[in-house]
Order: C-alpha cells, then sequence, then structure tokens
C-alpha cells in the first residue's frame, strides 16, 4: 500500500457459503492480498437469522429475499474486512458483475463462479457498495470493528 495522507478505507467482504464450500475462501483472500490490501479481520461463521436479516433489510419483503436469506444460511461463510485505499470500488471491480455468466475473465465471478440454475445467484462473493454499507456491514459481521 503506497503512503497516502487519507485515511484508509474499509469494506466488509464474506465469501458466501458456496465459494467457502468449494474452497475458494483463499483464493479469494490471495487476489485481495495481491491487489494490495490489507485483511483486518477475518472469521469463519454460520450466519445467525438476525446478521442475515439486518444485512439484507433493504431486501426484505422482495421475493427473492427468502431464497436468498435460505442461501446464506447453508453452510459456513468467511466474513472479511479490507483495508487500503479505494478498497470498496476496488474489490466490487475485482469480484465482477453480479451475474457470473456476465462477469468478465479475470475477476472472481468470472473465474471462478457460473450459474447454477437456482432460485439465488450463487456468485461466490459480497462487497460492500459504499462507505455507509461498509460502516453498516461491519457493524453487523464484527461489531467489535463497528466505527
Amino acid at each position: 500500500m503506497t503512503e497516502t495522507n487519507q485515511t484508509p478505507q474499509h469494506s466488509l467482504v464474506l465469501v458466501k457459503p458456496d465459494g467457502y464450500r468449494r474452497g475458494l475462501t483463499g483464493e479469494v483472500l490471495r487476489r485481495i492480498e495481491a491487489k494490495g490490501y490489507r485483511l483486518v479481520a477475518l472469521s469463519i461463521v454460520e450466519a445467525t437469522q438476525e446478521q442475515l436479516a439486518a444485512h439484507y433489510a433493504e431486501h426484505e419483503g422482495k421475493p427473492f429475499y427468502q431464497p436468498l436469506v435460505d442461501f446464506m444460511s447453508s453452510g459456513p461463510l468467511a466474513a472479511v474486512i479490507i483495508e487500503g485505499d479505494a478498497c470498496i470500488p476496488a474489490f466490487r471491480s475485482l469480484a465482477g458483475a453480479t451475474d457470473p455468466t456476465a462477469a468478465a475473465p479475470g475477476t472472481i465471478r468470472g473465474d471462478l463462479g457460473r450459474d447454477w440454475g437456482l432460485k439465488v445467484q450463487q456468485n461466490i462473493v459480497h462487497g460492500s457498495d459504499s462507505p455507509e454499507s461498509a460502516a453498516r456491514e461491519i457493524s453487523i459481521w464484527f461489531p467489535e470493528h463497528a466505527e
């Protein structure tokens, strides 16, 4: 990481149950570190209904909400806080398009994901989409790191 005068950004990254189940956590973390970002916290967890309800609160009531919660609670996942200048947009670029079929080669989803024909897109990773989302999501998954 280069020296700057600005405070480094933080983002939440989740290696979703499909990525964890397939043994891709190490590859996702390798790509994050190879990009020059620092891992601040890492935890392997089974998501609780409370965590998922808080994380996906804006989607409650939508048709995909319950299948999404069911998928995210289907097994362990890796929750990670990453740090570095502009790490939020950089990780989202590294992750690739939400639909793995449309994700560019070289991205996590483009290289490692595929459409399994299920109700919910199982696309390996989640990354915060803004500093506000990152702060909210970090407080859900890592309350001890809440700002």
